[in-house]
């Protein structure tokens, strides 16, 4: 293969709002275990798991629609992408002890090495990236 190829393993999930976070973090649980990334990875694993949380429950509180979760491996960063029905794009807010809510995307930016919001036809789709930690292979 030559260098300019990329190769991918991708697994995609709707989650409806009835079933969504729980269920999104036990699906993404699997995956990763199949990785290896719960034997070479464990704190990585962690923090994917708690920003599916954040993503998913970002597209069923704030755009009040079903998630599309989608998550791809291409050997160097793992994306973890959510598509919601809502054109609002999300911001990091600092906490506050005012407002119950509002930590969800300061999580992801602490957690995720990278991450990007973008519209799309129908809504937008939020990707965080994660990098296996050095000397593991998943």
């Amino acid at each position: 293969m030559n260098e300019s190829s990329v190769r991918t393993v991708g697994w995609a999930r709707s989650l409806p709002m009835d079933r969504g976070v729980r269920e999104a973090r036990g699906w993404a649980r699997e995956h990763l275990s199949a990785l290896g990334w719960d034997k070479t990875a464990p704190e990585t694993m962690d923090a994917v798991l708690l920003t599916v949380s954040e993503l998913v429950t970002n597209a069923h509180v704030h755009a009040r629609s079903a998630a599309q979760l989608i998550m791809s491996w291409d050997n160097r960063c793992l994306h973890i992408s959510v598509h919601d029905r809502s054109t609002t794009l999300p911001a990091p807010r600092e906490p506050s002890a005012e407002r119950v809510g509002g930590r969800g995307m300061f999580l992801v930016d602490a957690l995720a090495d990278t991450w990007e919001a973008r519209p799309c036809p129908h809504g937008k789709t939020v990707t965080a990236c994660f990098r296996a930690p050095e000397g593991t292979r998943p």
